[in-house]
């Protein structure tokens, strides 16, 4: 089914600088040896790319609840166990099934104009025949508390361009907020429905889907994301002083939750086997796209850390272990149900990687862990120079692995150059031809060594320190 591409000159003045002309000339023990030989292997003989093709070319989006989603699981199960891990095994998770339907929206007056929408996951449909009213334009959640009864009986617009960044004030960390709150916010104040700015950093006239959260007690409304550019337009029309009208039509609808299940592979430690390293990401993605970069390119680049070590036999003093997590879209019941299922064994769990920024080059990981464990992982990433994974910083982790950080679980994030990842994120747009080969192989030697000499220090990474319990 796989096939390998050639190797490019740019390849082999990689291992050049390694220092090595083959992936198997190091000696075992060696901190250098092992990881000339995990960066070689990684980037002349990774099947990451074809893994990724046949993902998202052949299996398609893998929303929560649909058949593709149990083809995905069924299909990683057998790469793991041709890959010759030492154990592989489902675990059942109970998670939603939303379906997206129809859906349509156009500006009625004082001009018609046809938007372009994606019903944000979760969203209730509109009544049969849809809503048809009057907006009004806000910028966030503040404004919308500013109106008082000025959004009764209105669609509520949030308005706000986003920026590239996760943390910076209108990056996708802030505005997603508005996104997860925002049809609740303005059902509090009588609106009938919400569309919001979608939250991409590029301006194609391409909407962006993603999670809301109905706060319970207050009214469920239909809400979708807009393209920049018709937010834009909506909000020009508004300016104006003249009424803006809008019809809404949505098609969603929630029905009962349906199995699914997280997928686990393992590579048992040579010393240590009950202490364990996590590497995972999600299989499920959003019903636009084909989840390319959100996440299948984590997928593939867990699985490939995997058969890389097995094949190369570099078997650690620990435990790795491979999740591929089910729901984290709309849910994160795979996060969850991990953490909840081996509560008693994660004071054993020494660290947790997650790859959940897509494929793009690699340029280093982000840690939260006790004192100390900053620096280990630079060491360890000083040896990742040569593909460009070795820039450390404070505070990283992923939404899969987060619910074991209360139970003082070292959480790192492996990240990608994040440029141009928002500009597809969530969109009919994260399909295969957006990710680099090359670029994703480098984030195989990334993970594979950061994961592999996590497994293998003499001590264990610095664990944070609990929560206290509620």
């Amino acid at each position: 089914m796989f096939h390998r591409r050639s190797s490019s000159a740019c390849v082999w003045g990689l291992l050049f600088c390694l220092g090595v002309g083959g992936v198997s000339a190091a000696e075992p023990g060696d901190r250098e040896s092992a990881a000339a030989r995990i960066v070689g292997a990684a980037l002349v003989d990774s099947q990451a790319y074809d893994k990724l093709s046949w993902l998202t070319d052949r299996i398609g989006h893998r929303l929560s609840g649909s058949a593709a989603l149990d083809q995905a699981i069924e299909w990683s199960v057998e790469q793991f166990r041709r890959d010759g891990v030492d154990r592989v095994w489902t675990e059942e998770v109970m998670v939603p099934h939303w379906v997206r339907g129809e859906e349509s929206a156009r500006i009625v007056a004082p001009a018609e104009h046809t938007l372009s929408i994606l019903g944000l996951g979760g969203s209730v449909g509109t009544p049969e025949g849809g809503i048809t009213a009057e907006v009004v334009v806000v910028d966030g959640l503040d404004a919308l508390e500013t109106l008082g009864d000025g959004a009764r009986g209105k669609i509520v617009v949030f308005n706000k361009k986003m920026e590239k960044g996760f943390g910076t004030e209108n990056g996708y960390g802030a505005l997603s907020r508005v996104r997860a709150k925002g049809a609740s916010a303005a059902a509090k104040h009588g609106a009938v429905a919400m569309l919001i700015r979608s939250l991409g950093t590029a301006d194609y006239r391409l909407p962006h889907t993603g999670a809301l959260r109905y706060e319970d007690g207050v009214e469920k409304v239909p809400a979708a994301a807009v393209s920049a550019e018709d937010a834009m337009l909506i909000a020009r029309l508004a300016d104006s002083g003249e009424p803006v009208r809008v019809h809404l039509e949505l098609g969603a609808r929630m029905l009962p939750d349906v199995r699914s299940a997280n997928v686990l592979a393992e590579i048992r430690g040579h010393e240590l086997p009950d202490e364990i390293v996590v590497i995972g990401g999600h299989l499920d993605s959003w019903d636009v796209g084909t989840g390319a970069h959100d996440d299948g390119a984590g997928c593939v680049i867990v699985m490939e850390t995997m058969r890389l070590l097995v094949k190369h036999g570099l078997r650690p003093r620990r435990t790795i272990r491979a999740v591929l997590f089910t729901n984290e879209e709309n849910g994160l019941r795979g996060g969850k149900d991990y953490a909840e299922r081996y509560e008693e064994q994660l004071p054993n769990h020494v660290a947790a990687i997650e790859s959940d920024l897509g494929g793009a080059s690699p340029i280093g990981f982000g840690v939260t862990a006790g004192e100390g464990g900053e620096a280990v992982v630079s060491e360890i990433a000083a040896l990742l120079s040569v593909v460009g994974a070795d820039q450390v910083f404070s505070g990283g982790g992923g939404a899969d692995i987060s619910p074991m950080k209360k139970f003082g679980v070292p959480q790192i994030g492996q990240y990608p150059d994040p440029d141009s990842y928002f500009d597809y994120h969530h969109t009919e747009a994260d399909t295969l031809d957006k990710v680099d080969p090359q670029a994703l192989d480098r984030n195989v030697a990334a993970m594979a060594l950061m994961a592999y000499m996590l497994a293998d220090l003499e001590q264990p990474l610095p664990r944070i320190e609990p929560e206290p319990s509620e």
